[in-house]
């Protein structure tokens, strides 16, 4: 029995299926439940700790929720300038702003700094999202960064073990040098937590500025020699190879 056969008899978590169905991140829709914008069965609910079957008739704003797509995975190379969100208060450009129009709604995996680039991925199932960001996961995420400053290598070699800064705990990351002009030095990072701004603070940490930084590759999913603002579909056979464990 597959996931999506066991899940129709036992049931799943209300934000599980909002998510699923590419409206939101699961996080996002236990939030608009405790804002009471979704109801089941003609009742508004006030906690997500619920289970569903595709009997139940479940509305988001009033408007019913249509069943799951297929699972859709895109490679996007993010330029430098773009906001990694849906919309922005100060009217600042997203990525979404410089997608293609004929694309379905669709959720990053993940974030990007406005002054990062290289590779976000993105899908129209808020699951899948999660999964793929999920430390647990395991995903690495490699990045050329390039830096200003004096590099001390054996700092930057203990940077295996992880570091503190400014109260937060960073896990292990693998760096290596790739070329050294002037103070500026070249540095190929991989790691597998993904925090925010993790690499801008922990190279901060080691006295160094970062002026540049590219996101080479997100778990098996490579950037190679995409050009700028190119989106690549990825077709679903690629995916499911790629992803065996989210879809088991």
């Amino acid at each position: 029995m597959n996931r999506d056969e066991k899940n129709k008899l036992e049931g799943e978590r209300i934000a599980k299926v909002i998510a699923r169905a590419g409206l939101c991140s699961r996080r996002e829709a236990e939030k608009w439940i405790t804002e009471g914008r979704v109801s089941l069965n003609g009742y508004i609910l006030e906690s997500p700790a619920c289970k569903v079957t595709p009997q139940d008739r479940i509305e988001v704003d009033g408007k019913r929720l249509q069943n799951a797509e297929k699972t859709r995975l895109f490679l996007y190379h993010k330029p430098v300038g773009l906001l990694t969100t849906s919309r922005d208060d100060r009217g600042r450009k997203t990525v979404f702003d410089d997608l293609p129009p004929d694309l379905p709604r669709l959720i990053t995996v993940g974030r990007l700094d406005l002054n990062t680039e290289g590779l976000l991925l993105l899908t129209n199932d808020g699951e899948l999202s999660r999964y793929l960001e999920l430390p647990a996961t395991g995903l690495e995420r490699t990045y050329r960064v390039r830096t200003y400053g004096e590099i001390n290598k054996t700092s930057l070699k203990k940077l295996r073990d992880g570091i503190n800064f400014e109260n937060v705990q960073y896990g292990s990351i693998n760096a290596s040098i790739e070329e050294t002009t002037g103070r500026n030095t070249w540095i190929t990072m991989t790691l597998t937590e993904g925090k925010n701004r993790e690499i801008r603070n922990v190279m901060r940490a080691l006295g160094l500025q970062v002026n540049r930084l590219i996101r080479l590759s997100y778990g098996p999913f490579q950037l190679e020699e995409m050009e700028k603002s190119k989106v690549i579909e990825l077709s679903t056979h690629h995916i499911q190879k790629e992803l065996k464990g989210f879809f088991k």
